[in-house]
């Protein structure tokens, strides 16, 4: 008999509680014909309402991409069974022409199923500090109630031990239907001191049920995250998956499989959100009251008949008609002029082309292209890329309420071996401190034809970063530069491309150094030093900038007892730190301990630049700060926690460097954790509501997505747990705000700044540890979650509007309710 469908099943379990029932079966099916297909079930041979999550299925699509223009062949279907004596249980598929039962369980089968645990869990990690002492435990755990679960460790004798733990919304398993809504906060993080020799465990218990696990990176704790992440879900390929784990070990599979762009998505992802022939159409047929004409300047030379063909067609098919495509050809034959001639020389005037005498090299010849355009708006176009067809579409759209004077579009790669789109660049808004550590913007960038007569076209002595040199020059001039967030351009990678090879033009790279520095030049900015990353991180630049004449940093640390904490925070500051022109304001609240003020005295003998205020209120993070502020004598104010520590010995130069730029109202640093893992390198606006980290966990090494968290670049906030501040600009917006006693109130002073139009900088060059919430603690208990819960929605009052548009330095095509960098 001929199938009409292909599938298997993967898991089928009876859940079978007091007040919950229910039967879960995951696996994967498609269609034959790949049509769309639905689903529905039988209980008892009575129709039943399902709930069906679908999942990608990249270990299906791979294995039978010929068949499949997609991998979103995965499913999670629940069935309720409340008040239903299960005797039978039938699961059927069906598309446009056919129908097939997937499914068929009776009465015994069901039973061998069955499941009757209350509390479900599983742990992400395992990370063991065999130096330190120190173990780390990440996962997830709710009841099938909705009631708490209390978590303990026991130790091999099973005597509970003490430990610290944080919780957090865990909004990718609700995607997947992991996790109900209810129980998005089900995330935690345990750190405990113990022997990583010995045996420890977890033990949950619920109301009605307790569960222990084995702290042990040899058991299946860690092979759960595989399960979980990648049988279950499988939002990336599992042959990749296993490739990385054999190559880097089981903690850096987990670091990478929890940040960063999730690449084997993304083919599917455009796919389904590229225009359709049918809204090209429509495009077309829109008059918009302000028709700009679009040149575009190509430099050809010895260009492939299939690149040249894809390059023309991709102008000539666009939506918007008012353009002009300029060519400038400086081949050693005349192949691609009689190319032109033959197939495109019914366009007439709106393709021109030139046959150069001689080959000027890759700036002479494009600006000789840039010298036959004579539109409004102007653009350089590689000679074998490709461009979506609703590009110049999107472009005049954008112009309709503004004439933004610059512009760029996101970009992918075109793997020309495979014919595949790769490697998303998805951007943020303008971002001067990420433009200045590299040339983000690339392709496609349109200047308006008054900025290009100021600058001029390409400058040869920049040859290799031309681009990155014109686009310094074009933003200088401009009125403002305008992001489309849409993925319009497609840099094809061949043998002969650099983006194919990073290695193969060196010179590239320190043409791109030059024009950083050319940049400097120009807007007067003196003292800056510009260096080049080294490999593999080539195209990348850390720029140092001058501390002169070298003020005065007020550091400022509130603290409540952990002598040793502060000892080690203010050592590393005496000890570590190379810049030594600063002060100590240390903010005494509450302190119960004798040895913390012994501390104190010890502090001012020693030291002539320590001073000690008290506050006597009850804890409130933001008057303790503002409290302290009024203490300080420098120009800038680096708000310190005391369980930090001084890392990179130029951390608060390079902090200060970036701070005293005119346009910079606060930086940031990297944070990293004991363990070296990141504790913070930049925060996001938007996340479950109010804000996260975006890279809280990953590797201190690891670039992250497209390097972030290795580069100076902006953001709209970061953690006032070491945020350096200009005293004029703080007091310009009131310090901080009062009402946020423990949570929101550095987000919130980041958004006052920004709002005054000053940059937050997070630098990644300043280096530190933060051994987050020592004296505090975390939110770790009903009351405390309940404050935050409260904060936030104060949060969300006052600044709506970001919430609503969207974070300006995070891409709007990345999903806000999953984990950071992965697409919607």
């Amino acid at each position: 008999m001929e199938k009409n469908f292909f599938y298997t099943i993967d898991r089928v379990i009876y859940k079978d509680l007091d007040y919950a029932k229910y039967i879960e079966v995951i696996g994967w099916c498609y269609s034959k014909e790949d049509k769309p297909v639905t689903y529905s079930a039988k209980l008892n041979n009575q129709n039943v309402s399902i709930d069906v999550a679908k999942v990608h299925r990249q270990d299906v699509y791979k294995d039978r991409k010929v068949d499949l223009k997609s991998d979103i062949v995965g499913f999670r279907i629940k069935v309720d069974c409340t008040d239903v004596d299960v005797d039978s249980f039938e699961l059927n598929v069906k598309d446009e022409l056919n129908k097939e039962q997937l499914l068929l369980v009776n009465k015994k089968k069901i039973q061998k199923v069955r499941n009757t645990e209350e509390i479900e869990f599983n742990l992400d990690s395992i990370a063991k500090d065999f130096n330190k002492g120190i173990i780390t435990v990440q996962g997830w755990v709710y009841s099938e109630n909705g009631k708490p679960v209390s978590i303990d460790i026991l130790d091999e004798n099973e005597n509970s031990i003490e430990y610290k733990i944080r919780s957090f919304a865990r909004t990718d398993l609700v995607q997947y239907h992991l996790v109900k809504p209810d129980n998005k906060n089900c995330g935690f993080q345990i750190r405990f001191e113990g022997d990583p020799e010995k045996k420890f465990y977890l033990r949950f218990k619920s109301e009605n049920d307790s569960q222990k696990a084995t702290i042990d990176e040899s058991s299946n704790t860690t092979r759960g995250l595989i399960k979980s992440y990648v049988k279950h879900l499988n939002k990336r390929s599992i042959h990749n998956a296993i490739d990385y784990l054999r190559k880097n070990g089981v903690k850096k599979f987990i670091q990478r499989f929890k940040q960063g762009v999730n690449v084997d998505e993304y083919q599917n992802w455009f796919l389904k959100q590229r225009v359709t022939a049918e809204e090209l159409a429509k495009q077309a047929k829109v008059q918009f009251e302000y028709s700009p004409k679009i040149s575009i300047a190509v430099a050809t030379f010895n260009t492939k008949e299939e690149y040249l063909k894809e390059m023309i067609d991709t102008v000539v098919h666009q939506s918007y008609s008012n353009w002009e495509l300029c060519i400038a050809d400086g081949s050693t034959t005349d192949d691609v002029e009689k190319y032109i001639k033959a197939h495109y020389a019914n366009y007439g005037d709106k393709i021109k082309f030139k046959r150069l005498d001689q080959n000027y090299g890759i700036s002479g010849n494009t600006n000789k292209a840039m010298e036959m355009a004579d539109g409004d708006y102007l653009a350089v176009y590689d000679h074998d890329d490709v461009l979506e067809l609703d590009c110049f579409y999107e472009v005049v759209k954008a112009l309709q309420d503004f004439r933004y004077e610059t512009l760029y579009t996101d970009e992918d790669k075109l793997n020309d071996q495979y014919k595949v789109f790769i490697e998303p660049n998805l951007k943020p808004d303008y971002s001067e401190d990420l433009m200045r550590s590299h040339n983000y913007i690339t392709h496609i960038f349109f200047v308006n034809r008054r900025i290009y007569e100021q600058v001029g076209g390409y400058r040869s002595e920049y040859d290799g970063s031309q681009d990155y040199d014109y686009i310094f020059r074009c933003i200088e001039k401009a009125n403002g530069v305008y992001h489309i967030p849409r993925v319009l351009y497609h840099w094809r990678m061949h043998p002969q491309s650099t983006a194919m090879d990073p290695e193969s033009k060196l010179y590239c790279y320190t043409a791109g150094q030059k024009a950083i520095e050319s940049h400097y030049e120009r807007i007067g900015l003196k003292g800056a030093k510009v260096e080049l990353l080294p490999k593999p991180y080539y195209g990348f630049y850390h720029t140092i900038y001058s501390t002169e004449p070298n003020p005065l940093v007020s550091i400022l640390i509130p603290n409540y007892n952990q002598k040793d904490t502060l000892k080690t925070c203010i050592d590393s500051l005496y000890n570590v730190n190379s810049y030594k022109n600063f002060e100590i304001v240390i903010v005494e609240n509450n302190s119960t301990e004798k040895d913390i003020f012994e501390y104190y005295e010890q502090l001012k003998q020693e030291h002539d630049n320590v001073t000690i205020v008290t506050y006597e209120g009850s804890f409130n993070y933001s008057k303790i700060n503002n409290f302290g502020v009024q203490y300080t004598k420098g120009d800038y104010v680096l708000f310190l926690n005391n369980d930090t520590e001084v890392i990179e010995s130029t951390a608060i130069a390079e902090m200060l460097g970036c701070c005293m730029r005119k346009e910079v109202g606060a930086v940031g640093a990297k944070l990293l954790y004991e363990d070296d893992t990141i504790q913070h390198a930049g925060v996001v606006v938007g996340f479950n509501g109010y804000a996260a980290h975006v890279f809280n966990g990953i590797d201190r090494d690891d670039p992250g997505f497209l390097m972030r968290p290795r580069v100076n670049c902006n953001y709209s906030a970061c953690t006032a747990a070491c945020l350096m501040v200009k005293k004029s600009v703080f007091e310009e917006v009131n310090g901080f705000d009062e009402q946020f006693v423990v949570a929101c109130n550095d987000i919130d002073l980041c958004l006052k700044i920004r709002d005054k139009d000053y940059l937050i900088v997070y630098n990644a060059f300043a280096l530190w540890h933060h051994y987050e919430s020592k004296s505090r603690g975390y939110e770790d208990t009903p009351e405390k979650q309940a404050r935050f819960e409260s904060e936030v929605k104060k949060f969300q009052a006052k600044w709506p509007e970001i919430l609503k548009k969207g974070d300006p330095y995070y891409n709007k095509n990345w999903n806000l309710k999953s984990a950071p960098f992965t697409l919607d």
